[in-house]
């Protein structure tokens, strides 16, 4: 019985250890997010954090590729999630602004991976003529997008999936700038082979807490994690 308990104890132990979320929804964001029309989503900001020695073999300037590649992907990701839950009729009110739209737009105006940091989600929504607006940061120790695997591959012949990841996500409302929704999460081990994947793991209970898709039903088949 002893045994059976500490085997409990100790599964508790590291499934916290490898599942760590913290989600804040603000009160009046169900109120508010009947009048939004149409929102969208900017390049995450993105943190890879490679070996010591693979840090020592690529330049600033590979490393700022690596992740503006990674951020740019789980942007598209994050686009491709809202897509199929409109696509099966849980967004019906809700727009989706296409990523090019957005990237385009903020371009125009001088804004990219590189700087957009430099403006507050306010600002950047305003910009892009939406409602609101979801921005955040990704870390990682090993890039899940195609074009930052095949560039780590290229430089240390390495693939695979990532390790470890933590995602920080917000929405924010473009009239006040008010803080809807935020989401932090830290996995680890297997979580997929791309992006769409990790997002989908990601996505799958913060949904339920998500205004746009709280009464989204889950995708048929699919288990829900922590």
């Amino acid at each position: 019985m002893k045994k059976i308990l500490l085997s409990i104890l100790l599964l508790a132990f590291f499934q916290s250890m490898f599942s760590q979320t913290s989600l804040y929804e603000n009160p009046d964001f169900d109120e508010i997010a009947k009048s939004h029309k149409i929102i969208a989503m900017v390049p995450f900001k993105t943190q890879v954090k490679l070996r010591p020695k693979q840090m020592k073999d690529m330049t600033a300037e590979q490393l700022n590729r690596i992740e503006k590649s990674e951020g740019e992907s789980i942007q598209t990701a994050m686009y491709s999630w809202f897509l199929k839950r409109k696509k099966r009729g849980d967004l019906e009110s809700l727009d989706i602004q296409d990523p090019r739209t957005t990237n385009a737009t903020l371009k125009k105006q001088n804004i990219d991976y590189n700087n957009i940091m430099d403006s507050t989600p306010q600002e950047l929504a305003t910009i892009l003529g939406v409602d609101a607006i979801i921005s955040g940061d990704f870390e990682t120790n090993k890039p899940m997008s195609e074009g930052a695997s095949v560039a780590l591959g290229v430089l240390f012949g390495f693939f695979g999936n990532t390790n470890s990841a933590t995602i920080n996500m917000s929405v924010h409302n473009t009239a006040d700038g008010v803080l809807l929704w935020n989401y932090n999460k830290k996995v680890s081990g297997s979580i997929g082979s791309d992006t769409e994947d990790l997002i989908n793991i990601l996505m799958r209970k913060a949904s339920r807490r998500l205004a746009y898709t709280k009464n989204s039903k889950e995708e048929e088949g699919e288990e829900v994690k922590d």
